[in-house]
């Protein structure tokens, strides 16, 4: 009995020892590919760009510090300010990881929202997380890009939930923007939930995926406020949505695979602060109101008019932002020059599903003012999925 326990004492060690060994060796290599940094721009001989920029910064922005990425190959060309979905969750990792090519044509500024990814500190607080304040610091890092730069204008694209914020930016102050570029346009966010929640209880129905089914009527076909935000807030929803190619991207079947362990490889990000994108997604973001408030306003009815040219890009399989419901504003929108652009191959994120397209419109079209690259009937409604 006793040689047995002795056996036994000797695996549980063993075993214990291969665990941490195990830990361990994935603690070294998320440092070893963290240095913190972006990669900086070489030439042909292996040397950096004279006029390029690659830098991590820090900057004083609503009374907070807050962090930025800026990156171009050439700071004389035009600078653009990418405003990131979620709101709060930064989207870094993903131009990291599919090389788009902004920074060929553009000074880009990848600037993390307060309370998310680099900018989030102690020091901001639950109720400055609100789309005006993220809306007001927008505008203050326009004008510290502005005076960096030395540019009367800069453009300005966001995607997703960081329209919420770049489009009431826009509207505020036109003087400081050439032009205004959203990816997945939020309008009607409450109704473009229920349409994503019926299409998908559709389909799972159609392959008898049981367990979706479930977990989709947990929430009671979205018949109350609270059945409908609970849905918003749901793992559940990203999961599933990303099951049937309608949710980052076409290509994306899992939020842990394609999500998650993306941030952890991202070299530009030190292991510290990977650690802090993650708690602030999963325990200060869900503190917030921000998802709320962008679910229950309807961005259409509250802002008609942008007195700067607009360019939708929209993926034709988008339903985590319905693009029938961002066509329908675009048709009502006055603006001095707009253009509607579905990518036809794409759901939630074409400048990284479809970039060389994405590149020439911006490029060919939108710093020449050109629409002749939109949708041939800009005027027509989509038809529904």
């Amino acid at each position: 009995m006793n040689k047995n326990l002795k056996v036994i004492s000797i695996n549980m060690v063993t075993f214990i020892l291969i665990i941490l060994s195990l830990i361990i060796s994935v603690i070294l290599y998320l440092v070893l590919i963290s240095p913190g940094k972006p990669d900086v721009f070489k030439d042909e001989d292996g040397n950096i760009l004279e006029s390029s920029i690659s830098e991590k910064i820090f900057v004083p922005i609503g009374g907070v510090k807050q962090g930025m990425f800026i990156r171009s190959k050439n700071t004389d060309n035009p600078v653009l300010l990418f405003v990131h979905g979620g709101p709060g969750f930064p989207n870094y990792f993903l131009f990291e990881k599919f090389k788009p090519g902004l920074e060929d044509y553009f000074t880009v500024c990848y600037w993390e929202q307060r309370g998310g990814g680099l900018s989030y500190t102690s020091e901001v607080t639950i109720e400055s997380m609100t789309l005006e304040q993220l809306t007001s610091d927008a505008i203050e890092v326009t004008n510290y890009l502005r005076e960096r730069f030395g540019k009367d204008k800069i453009y300005i694209m966001a995607w997703s939930g960081g329209t919420g914020i770049a489009l009431p930016a826009v509207a505020e102050a036109p003087q400081l923007f050439h032009a205004y570029i959203a990816m997945a346009q939020i309008t009607r966010q409450r109704e473009s939930e229920k349409i994503a929640y019926q299409f998908m209880l559709k389909h799972y129905t159609e392959m008898n995926d049981q367990r979706a089914v479930k977990d989709l009527l947990r929430f009671n076909h979205l018949e109350t406020e609270s059945d409908l935000i609970s849905f918003y807030n749901s793992g559940t929803r990203d999961k599933l949505m990303h099951k049937l190619g309608i949710g980052t991207m076409r290509s994306m079947k899992s939020v842990f695979i394609d999500i998650f362990l993306p941030v952890w490889t991202c070299r530009a990000y030190t292991l510290k602060e990977k650690y802090i994108i993650w708690k602030s997604k999963l325990i200060f973001l869900p503190k917030t109101n921000l998802k709320i408030q962008a679910l229950k306003t309807d961005f259409s009815e509250t802002y008609p008019e942008i007195k700067v040219p607009v360019y939708f890009m929209c993926g034709k399989h988008d339903l985590t932002v319905n693009i029938d419901l961002t066509k329908d504003y675009y048709n009502r929108l006055d603006a001095p020059l707009k253009g509607f652009y579905t990518f036809e191959n794409s759901a939630h994120g074409p400048l990284f599903e479809e970039p060389e397209r994405f590149m020439e419109i911006l490029v060919k079209g939108m710093l020449k003012t050109d629409i002749s690259l939109a949708d041939s009937n800009t005027t027509e409604q989509v038809t529904g999925h």
